[in-house]
């Protein structure tokens, strides 16, 4: 898949995990990148956008003995309407898109 798709559609994945339940950010890299095939790097900043922008707050869960603690993210309600209206807005662009293809791509004319 082309990194200009990856970037498009990242924040609405990222989100749209948080809306499924609080998650720290290896986690969070861990789903998306079984999925897309991305670097680590990529979701740190990602996610320290979303809390400056208050769609996610932080809290910190002291994990077992030897191992450090995890700072987790969680969807404010304001995140949760950007989930919810990111969503909104892909699905209907990819109904268009499907709706371009089926009229015109015929795969058959390049095999």
């Amino acid at each position: 898949m082309s990194q200009q798709l990856k970037k498009g559609v990242l924040e609405m994945c990222v989100l749209t995990l948080l809306s499924n339940k609080d998650s720290y950010g290896y986690e969070i890299f861990q789903e998306v990148n079984s999925i897309l095939t991305i670097s680590e790097s990529t979701i740190y900043p990602i996610l320290r956008r979303f809390v400056k922008s208050y769609y996610c707050e932080t809290y910190v869960v002291v994990a077992n003995e030897g191992k450090p603690p995890r700072k987790y993210f969680k969807l404010t309600n304001l995140g949760i309407s950007r989930c919810t209206s990111i969503v909104e807005e892909y699905r209907k662009f990819n109904d268009k898109i499907d709706i371009m293809l089926n009229k015109y791509w015929k795969e058959e004319q390049y095999e």
